[in-house]
């Protein structure tokens, strides 16, 4: 008889990065409202501001620093402040990432979409001959460094007390062709997948269950604002390959995360992936 105590800890200290206004201030939003006290973190302090005059509005409990995760020394020092403010930490969110917004990148997100949807000669559409050195490594010190430093920081803090749970925020782009628009992103979002699996085999013996959501489209402001830039017939692209025929809402990929950091479940090392059936 295994006897660690799986039932969720009440109140817990929850690390969210990544968190200024967008899916990791929604996510913050959401354990906030489920009773966690929330650390949270950004690189843009004008952005984190937005969410913690948010989060004590509620009346949550809130650590909120400035982070680079992309930084091991950084990181290390927000969860030893963490650590100290609170005691410990009990739930680390991964959200801090990369995500193609260029100019570039919507012109490749359009041509792609193009292409699924249109009757025409099939070729090559040239996207990763055409990336270059600054842009890779760019998105993957972000996008799966940040989420190593996170969770290795964090690691020793949930290992020593038997109990944690850590969710990581991969992306439909990285278990389908969805986006290959963006290899580059594409590529991070793969690896995110492929480490939650491996530290959540690794782990959960210790009571710490490390489990991923995949989003599809989200309905952040951010990308409001490129739909917006859309012609008709390029926004009805977009639908077709959305069976729900809608993005995801903020507020919904929310209670997927405070389901796997603050709910009963017996969920290790699962990729979930809420997308509107564009994946299956």
């Amino acid at each position: 008889m295994n006897p660690l105590n799986p039932n969720p800890v009440k109140n817990p200290v929850a690390l969210v990065t990544g968190a200024g206004p967008g899916l990791g201030g929604a996510l913050a939003v959401g354990l906030a409202q489920a009773g966690a006290r929330l650390v949270i973190c950004d690189i843009d302090p004008e952005r984190l501001k937005i969410t913690e005059q948010r989060l004590r509005a509620l009346g949550a409990e809130v650590l909120s620093r400035v982070c680079d995760v992309s930084s091991s020394a950084a990181v290390d020092a927000l969860v030893a402040e963490a650590a100290s403010h609170f005691g410990t930490v009990h739930v680390l969110v991964n959200n801090a990432a990369l995500v193609p917004s260029s100019a570039d990148d919507a012109q490749r997100r359009n041509a792609h979409y193009a292409y699924l949807t249109t009757p025409e000669p099939r070729r090559s559409l040239g996207f990763t001959a055409a990336l270059t050195d600054e842009e890779w490594l760019r998105f993957w010190a972000v996008n799966v460094h940040g989420v190593f430093y996170c969770t290795r920081a964090v690691l020793r803090l949930l290992e020593a007390q038997c109990y944690g749970r850590i969710i990581n925020i991969a992306s439909v782009a990285g278990i389908s062709a969805m986006s290959s628009h963006s290899p580059h992103y594409s590529a991070a979002k793969g690896a995110v997948v492929a480490f939650t699996k491996a530290v959540a085999a690794e782990v959960a013996g210790a009571n710490i269950f490390v489990n991923a959501i995949a989003p599809g489209g989200v309905q952040t402001p951010d990308f409001e604002a490129y739909l917006q830039s859309l012609d008709e017939t390029t926004r009805h692209r977009l639908w077709q390959m959305i069976p729900a025929g809608r993005l995801g809402t903020m507020e919904e990929y929310a209670a997927t995360v405070v389901h796997l950091a603050c709910d009963p479940h017996y969920l290790v090392g699962q990729i979930i992936s809420p997308n509107g059936g564009c994946v299956i």
